[in-house]
């Protein structure tokens, strides 16, 4: 199939990220889920900007407002006034800008990124993914299960997902010097199989080292499942500790708009059909990917 035939989805950039270089307040445990009560006309504005980079799918503001996340770094009581807000904060964004662009929910890690050992029993994960899903689905036109660390943390969520009837993607984040296996040592391709079975549509590698998606798409090629990739720009994102703040890590020099979409370029020439970014990638790095898709003839579109 030659690029004029081929429709991407093309994914927003990292949220947390451009609130830590823009908001007039302190990094906080709770990361983008504190400019929600702080500053919600940003991400607003960020979400707009993702938009008018050439993102076909915005992702909710909510990844670190899990029951668990707040009950350690906030208030319990926040959950339903941060999912409520995070979906406002989306829904004004797509309508100002008068695009076909989908949001998509957003199932993150409960406890903390990249610590498969820190994953909940599979009932507790079920549970809490159940209470997301229920907070976000009138809302949002897909879910994206992301920076899954551990295969079965990853099958919860997805069942969660899958229970409201809406397309389902899920993403697992992989091991920077082994994109084959999952930050938890399992193979991302039996992952990939488990998911796949209980409901996801797409399988996805996210918040990873470019050349370690790289690595992933060559595995997930020969699936026959539709698969993508967004990688993030950190020279180690497993230094972040739970509870941690994301201001200790550090960006790397070499992951500029260009760079970054020659990476993804490569997904896209490997099958991938999702391409996006995650952490460190920027409204800036969305336009330049979305400039060099198109011009290679790829089509951008939302589903």
């Amino acid at each position: 199939m030659t690029a004029h035939n081929r429709q991407i989805v093309l994914l927003d950039g990292g949220m947390g990220q451009e609130f830590v270089r823009r908001s007039r307040h302190p990094v906080s445990p709770l990361w983008s889920a504190q400019v929600m009560l702080d500053e919600p006309d940003l991400v607003q504005t960020v979400h707009r900007e993702f938009i008018e980079a050439g993102a076909r799918v915005i992702t909710l503001n909510s990844y670190s407002a899990t029951p668990q996340r707040l009950t350690r770094d906030g208030e319990s009581g926040w959950f339903e006034p941060l999912q409520a807000a995070a979906l406002i904060a989306a829904a004004r964004a797509r309508e100002e800008s008068g695009k076909d662009v989908r949001i998509a929910g957003c199932l993150p890690p409960l406890v903390a990124s990249y610590h498969y050992e820190l994953v909940p029993d599979d009932a507790t994960c079920l549970r809490d993914y159940r209470r997301i899903v229920a907070a976000q689905a009138k809302g949002v036109d897909c879910f994206i299960c992301e920076t899954l660390s551990l295969a079965r943390e990853a099958r919860m969520a997805t069942v969660a997902a899958a229970e409201s009837n809406l397309p389902v993607w899920t993403a697992f984040t992989v091991d920077d010097e082994d994109g084959s296996r999952l930050r938890s040592g399992e193979s991302l391709v039996e992952a990939a199989r488990e998911v796949a079975a209980v409901g996801a549509e797409r399988v996805l590698v996210n918040c990873s080292a470019p050349e370690a998606v790289t690595t992933a798409m060559a595995e997930l090629a020969g699936l026959g499942i539709p698969f993508g990739g967004y990688a993030n720009g950190f020279e180690s994102a497993p230094k972040l500790q739970a509870g941690g703040t994301v201001d200790i890590l550090t960006a790397r020099s070499d992951l500029g708009p260009d760079a970054y979409a020659e990476h993804a370029l490569r997904w896209v020439e490997q099958g991938a059909t999702l391409v996006g970014g995650c952490c460190e990638v920027s409204p800036a790095h969305i336009e330049a990917l979305a400039n060099r898709l198109t011009s290679a003839g790829y089509r951008l579109v939302s589903s």
